[in-house]
């Protein structure tokens, strides 16, 4: 339930960064057996953007994070907090503290947060905690992958689907003696690891003898694997629950929803939620034509574009949702700008 009490959040910026070099469906029909038609038909991707050899995870979140503190009106030494949702860290130890130094926000904590295509929801939820609790005041929230790290580009269920990119927004608090300044309305984040095989990024290594009696285990991450209809099947039935939850907890009804943004895994999934929860397509935002699957960014990214396009202005209400590894799956109601 929300605080009745306290300091309330507002979000009062978002940025978006993404690579320039773009794989259409057409290139990809040269690396496996595929097709535009194929692709699009299924899914509704066009293409995906791919950092390039030498772009970091940190190069693309820092210059996102940059654009939401500017759109926000505030300084990088104003940010007293970031979380960077990521499942694709530059380093296993952390992205985000480098990023807190690229930028230089000098004052800012930093961490990293895994929740794979959820990571932007729970970050948000993670975030506004630290605010409501009088902690913090202004906090940069990041959702960032290099998924084309980690595909196996010989593998046509899940190679056509990803791709990279950087989205952020700017959480601030406002001084509230009622709920009603409080723009963050309701949220819902769930996880399920009996359904954790359904979609991996996994650890695979091998024995390895030290000295006599004693061995440990070495290797890497492997490619992406998922069972595509599961996922859908997944997709479909619990994320119109989630977001009937999280505005149940707003008091809000889905006809005073104005724009859904989910996240922008495949077409057909943002149809069929949107049907379910009968909201009208020109209210369903999507930009996974251009960008892919981009995980953890993928919300961010299509937010800011609306917001730049003029589509969302001050006072709308939103509904978000992301779902992905885990399982884990969440929803957010929030009213964008002050």
């Amino acid at each position: 339930m929300l605080q009745q009490l306290g300091k309330g959040v507002v979000i009062t910026g978002s940025g978006a960064a993404t690579p320039t070099v773009s794989l259409t469906n057409q290139d990809l029909s040269q690396i496996v057996d595929t097709s535009d038609e194929w692709i699009a038909s299924r899914t509704g991707i066009r293409e995906r953007r791919l950092a390039v050899p030498g772009q970091s995870l940190c190069d693309l979140a820092s210059m996102a994070g940059e654009r939401a503190i500017a759109m926000a009106g505030i300084a990088p030494e104003d940010i007293d907090l970031i979380i960077l949702a990521t499942s694709t860290a530059d380093d296993l130890f952390g992205t985000a503290s480098q990023i807190q130094a690229k930028i230089g926000a000098t004052k800012a904590v930093a961490f990293d947060l895994t929740a794979a295509c959820s990571g932007f929801v729970f970050a948000l939820v993670t975030g506004a905690q630290f605010i409501r609790n009088g902690v913090y005041r202004n906090v940069l929230l990041i959702g960032g992958d290099i998924l084309s790290r980690w595909v196996d580009w010989s593998d046509r269920r899940t190679c056509i689907l990803f791709g990279d990119g950087a989205g952020a927004v700017v959480m601030q608090a406002v001084e509230s003696d009622i709920a009603d300044c409080d723009r963050l309305l309701g949220f819902e984040i769930r996880s399920d690891g009996t359904l954790n095989h359904y979609l991996n990024l996994s650890y695979k290594g091998e024995a390895k003898e030290l000295v006599a009696g004693v061995s440990i285990n070495q290797g890497t991450f492997q490619p992406i694997t998922m069972n595509g209809q599961e996922v859908y099947r997944f997709a479909v039935k619990r994320v119109p629950e989630v977001i009937e939850k999280a505005l149940y907890r707003a008091n809000l009804t889905v006809d005073q929803v104005d724009w859904l943004i989910l996240h922008q895994a495949n077409q057909r999934i943002l149809d069929a939620v949107a049907q379910r929860l009968k909201i009208p397509p020109e209210k369903v935002i999507s930009n996974l034509a251009n960008y892919g699957n981009t995980s953890a960014a993928s919300i961010a990214i299509a937010l800011d574009e609306a917001v730049r396009a003029g589509k969302i202005k001050p006072g709308d209400i939103i509904a978000t949702a992301g779902f992905g590894a885990g399982l884990t799956w969440g929803a957010a109601i929030f009213q964008w700008g002050k």
